[in-house]
C-alpha cells in the first residue's frame, strides 16, 4: 500500500509541526541548595552552633571572607524557551551569621528581589583616553625608553617631571 503525494506532505507537515512545538516547550532547571524547610525551620539562634548547622544543613554554598564567615545557602530556580539565556524564576538564599563564639546570632532570608540583572557592555570595557591599535601597542615604546627627558630617569626632574612635592 502506498501513500499518496498529498498524505506524504500532510505526514511531513505533522513532523515538521511536532518537532517546532518541542522546540517551544519550556526547559527548568534548579541550581544550588535543596531547601528542606523543616531542617531549615529547626536552626535556632543562640542554640545551634558551626557544627549543629553543618551537620543539619550540610556544607553552605558560599561562605563570607569577612567579619567571622557568614553562611550563605542558596537555591535557584531557573527557566528559558528555546536558545534563550536562562531566566531566574524564584530564588532563596539562607544567611547564617555566627558570633565570635561560633553560636548561630542571626537567620536571614531572601528571595528573587535580590538578584542583580547585570548587562555587559559589549566584548570589552569602554576606557577614557586614547585608542590605540595592534601595531601602536607593539611598536608605541620604541625609542621612548631611556630617552633624555623621558620621564623618572632624568636627573634633576624627581620622579614624574615635578621638581617641588
Amino acid at each position: 500500500m502506498m501513500m499518496s503525494v498529498s498524505s506524504t506532505r500532510l505526514a511531513v507537515l505533522g513532523l515538521g509541526l511536532a518537532m517546532a512545538a518541542a522546540a517551544c516547550t519550556p526547559l527548568r532547571s534548579h541550581q544550588g541548595y535543596v531547601v528542606d524547610t523543616d531542617l531549615v525551620n529547626s536552626i535556632q539562634p543562640g542554640v545551634d552552633n558551626r557544627q549543629s548547622v553543618l551537620q543539619t544543613l550540610g556544607t553552605p554554598t558560599i561562605t563570607s571572607q569577612f567579619n567571622g564567615g557568614d553562611w550563605y545557602y542558596v537555591a535557584r530556580d531557573s527557566r528559558n524557551l528555546g536558545f534563550n539565556l536562562p531566566r531566574p524564576a524564584s530564588q532563596i538564599t539562607l544567611q547564617i551569621s555566627f558570633d565570635p563564639a561560633g553560636n548561630v546570632s542571626a537567620i536571614r532570608r531572601s528571595g528573587i528581589d535580590q538578584v542583580a540583572d547585570i548587562s555587559p557592555y559589549g566584548k570589552t570595557t569602554p576606557t577614557l583616553g586614547r585608542q590605540r591599535g595592534f601595531f601602536q601597542d607593539l611598536f608605541g615604546n620604541i625609542g621612548a625608553v631611556g630617552a633624555p627627558g623621558a620621564g623618572a630617569g632624568a636627573p634633576g626632574t624627581g620622579g614624574g617631571g615635578r621638581t617641588r612635592p
